[in-house]
């Protein structure tokens, strides 16, 4: 074995892990202090530190001339910052993007990108220099009022922060990603931070509640409208936070009519580009119906993006559809997360402007001991001046009789007691301050140092005097900086929902025998003439028939009841809306349902109001009422409605009007019926099965259940019996005599073979529409008024045309509904 071998053996064995744990860890430190998070100090990150300190050492002030980018970016990367030239240049770019940096650092000459996610041009093209504003970063950073250390190969020395007169962090926000956390801290307005700061340092146990009334909000550069305030004040309680941010728009009407959406702000970081294009991919892909038109009208002069609506559409829609599919409405995560010591911590928004103070009074106090520093030392030069002068001639003769410097410095310090310095100062001194003009001049300097001197040990020994200087900068910045705010705080927008993108209008909700469901607009059906053939309602399979139809508007609640007794509860716009033709959806897709389970009835319902109740008919004749409130909650499964019989199904479930006298009506179909008061039903549990509602014949089943409205005017109300061959009668509500529940009922209609069996009972008036669907998807709609009012006992008059081997299906009734 090799002496290397033996040496490799001999060293400790290491595991993987641990020296993955170590490097990791290290690396993990080095992005959270060294690259990724901004000091809470200057509010920068070190590569933003180093560009402004670079510059700085250029002399390249607001007030000089532009120099070449690429210059700043080998002047960063040579001396300070060891990566890559697009890190550096990335970074400058962005503080001179007036979208991105609501006070801009860097003033940018060329093409420095734009909001549609253009990139800026190379830096051998592009020039800057530092705005006015980055010389409150950088001001007094000359006189030890921050420590320094050395660079990466140690041959200069760059500043571990910067003086920061400006309150940075608040003001221009940062945004970085470290590992295993992140800030994203929006700018605000120089004005209300210099206020807020400005309120702590006269109030130093001012509480945040407090604060907010000084520092509103975020403001950010591009504009837009904050919608609530609830996340604003979380984040500056916590230091985590989400507030809604939405483009600032204006709604125009064109001369023809037509509306257009103008979008003139956008949410912070959005590309314009990007939202316009998948404003139009929404359009392409039927997403967002009612545009007619999107167009960029943006120019110099600032943001315009029209999107023009066609002709009758609501604004309001369309706005609430592009708030909730594209950025034009977007949250922004606020984490104030920042370097407190050289360790990353999450701050509120009094922590912030603490951590500021008592920056700055770190930097007034030790630029205040510099002064005095210098001050003193130039206080003793001229202590030694005025000796001299007083002893000119005497000085004269001794520098004249040495031989050297080192001997005529050496022999005023022996005869005069003068320091070095001094003695070097008076060798120095020019003849020219032996003219009496210039001896006043150094007794006028001399007096005004010793009250400098005086002024400034009052201030390092009074901790008042320091705030105040503070309060004073902070005021002379919100004079010289503060401009009005861009970004409008508005009182929380209700959260947008899937209701809110959907006209709320009137449809047909059409339902077949075999459970095909969909919706359609109530104006594809047109009104005919009594005994008209109709119009082809559905497509439908063979062997199916349309079971009903109901009216109702998009955004009701539907109580899907079925056979088996169980209750679905789904909105009016989750139906999917198909043409007139169309077959539509299987409503088993849209509701869970068993093998032998079919719907059986539909509730449209708007508020689950607690007074009111539902009545349930069974075919057998059963019947059962339940509280609507017990219904508000029902889950994707459904939920029992009542408890039924084996051989039994549901037929007809109402909704009461709850004032406990209504009347409900039921009809046989071998043409018998009764009317009995709602009250000889109690009021029943959910799963409770019900009691006799009459008394059935043999072979007789109950083929429709109504609710009589003691509110309504029943003067002109008729029982609109209709019969599978199109025969129908209207007879008046008084010839049906109040009754008990559970009796055998009296005849409705007197049926024969050319009416054939009762296919579907309503209640209706002069002013109502009904529609008849035939089992073979025929439709025919007509005014009720039309049709004869007879006796009870009586076979009635043919209402429509049933071809051979069909049979009216069901009935649907329709009624104005005046909001």
């Amino acid at each position: 074995m090799s002496i290397k071998e033996t040496e490799i053996l001999a060293e400790k064995p290491i595991y993987i892990e641990d020296e993955i744990k170590a490097s990791y860890l290290d690396y993990s430190m080095s992005v959270i202090v060294s690259r990724a998070l901004p000091d809470v100090r200057d509010g920068l990150k070190p590569v933003h530190r180093r560009i402004l300190f670079a510059m700085n050492e250029l002399g390249m002030t607001y007030d000089k001339p532009y120099k070449k980018s690429a210059r700043i970016v080998g002047e960063v990367l040579g001396k300070y910052h060891p990566h890559g030239d697009s890190a550096v240049y990335g970074a400058m770019v962005r503080l001179a993007q007036e979208f991105n940096t609501r006070y801009l650092l860097i003033n940018g000459h060329g093409n420095y990108g734009s909001i549609d996610g253009d990139g800026a041009a190379a830096m051998r093209y592009t020039e800057a220099r530092m705005a006015k504003i980055s010389n409150e970063l950088l001001e007094d950073i000359d006189k030890n009022t921050i420590d320094f250390r050395k660079n990466f190969d140690e041959s200069l020395d760059e500043p571990t922060v910067l003086p920061a007169k400006l309150p940075n962090l608040l003001l221009n926000g940062a945004t970085g990603i470290a590992v295993g956390m992140a800030t994203n801290i929006p700018p605000h307005n120089a004005g209300e931070v210099c206020d807020g700061i400005v309120a702590m340092i006269e109030n130093p146990d001012i509480t945040i509640d407090e604060l907010i009334t000084y520092i509103t909000g975020p403001d950010f550069p591009t504009g837009g409208i904050i919608n609530g305030r609830s996340g604003i004040i979380e984040a500056y309680k916590t230091g985590r936070g989400k507030v809604r941010v939405a483009g600032k728009i204006k709604i125009e009407e064109s001369k023809n009519g037509k509306e257009s959406i103008i979008v003139n702000e956008l949410p912070y970081q959005v590309n314009k580009a990007r939202l316009i294009e998948r404003i139009a991919e929404l359009v392409r892909n039927k997403k967002l119906t009612g545009i007619s038109d999107l167009r960029d009208e943006s120019d110099r002069d600032g943001i315009r993006v029209v999107i023009e609506l066609k002709r009758g559409e609501e604004s309001e829609l369309i706005l609430n559809s592009l708030y909730k599919y594209t950025d034009l409405q977007n949250t922004f995560g606020i984490i104030f997360l920042a370097l407190v010591d050289n360790a990353p911590r999450v701050l509120n928004l009094k922590e912030i402007l603490q951590n500021y103070l008592k920056h700055r009074y770190s930097v007034v106090t030790r630029r205040t001991k510099f002064e005095l520093d210098k001050a003193e030392k130039r206080a003793h030069i001229l202590e030694g001046f005025k000796i001299a002068l007083d002893n000119i001639d005497e000085v004269i003769k001794i520098i004249r009789g040495s031989q050297d410097g080192n001997e005529a410095k050496d022999k005023l310090m022996a005869g005069f007691a003068f320091s070095e310095v001094q003695a070097k100062a008076i060798l120095d001194m020019r003849l020219q301050r032996l003219t009496g003009l210039e001896r006043g001049k150094i007794e006028e300097e001399y007096k005004e140092l010793m009250l400098l001197i005086e002024e400034l040990k009052a201030i390092l020994s009074d901790p008042d005097k320091i705030y105040a200087i503070i309060k004073e900068e902070v005021k002379k910045i919100k004079e010289d900086f503060s401009d009005p705010r861009r970004t409008e705080i508005r009182d929380a927008r209700v959260e947008i929902g899937i209701e809110d993108l959907i006209k709320d209008e009137e449809v047909v909700v059409t339902l077949t025998d075999k459970g095909y469901v969909k919706r359609t607009p109530i104006d594809v059906y047109r009104a005919q003439k009594r005994g008209g053939i109709g119009v082809s309602a559905t497509n439908i399979l063979e062997d199916d028939i349309i079971k009903d139809m109901y009216i109702a508007k998009n955004l009701d609640s539907l109580l899907i009841f079925t056979t088996k007794g169980k209750v679905h509860d789904i909105k009016v716009y989750e139906i999917p809306e198909a043409s007139k033709q169309a077959r539509g959806r299987l409503i088993s897709n849209i509701i869970k349902l068993q093998e032998d389970e079919m719907v059986s009835t539909i509730i449209k319902v708007r508020e689950f109001e607690k007074d009111k109740d539902i009545f349930f008919v069974t075919r057998k004749g059963v019947v059962k009422k339940t509280n609507l409130e017990l219904f508000a909650s029902i889950n994707k499964a459904g939920i029992k409605a009542i408890g039924l019989k084996d051989d039994d199904e549901l037929i007809f479930a109402g909704l009461t009007s709850g004032t406990l006298k209504d009347e409900i009506f039921l009809a046989t179909r071998e043409g018998f019926a009764i009317r009995f008061s709602e009250n000889d039903v109690r009021s029943m549990g959910r799963t409770a099965s019900g009691v006799k509602g009459i008394t059935l014949r043999p072979e007789d089943v109950i083929v429709a259940g109504a609710i009589i409205y003691a509110s309504e005017d029943l003067s002109g109300k008729t029982i609109l019996t209709i019969s599978e061959e199109g025969y129908g009668k209207r007879t008046k509500l008084e010839e049906y005599r109040l009754q008990s529940r559970g009796g055998k009922g009296i005849t409705n209609l007197k049926k024969n073979t050319k009416t054939g069996k009762i296919s579907d009972v309503k209640i209706v008036d002069d002013s109502s529409e009904i529609m008849l669907i035939t089992s073979e998807g025929t439709l025919i709609r007509t005014q009720v008024n039309s049709i004869s009012i007879i006796g009870r006992a009586t076979s009635g008059v043919r209402i429509m045309k049933v071809r051979e081997n069909e049979k009216v299906a069901s009935t649907v009734k329709i009624t104005p509904e005046i909001e």
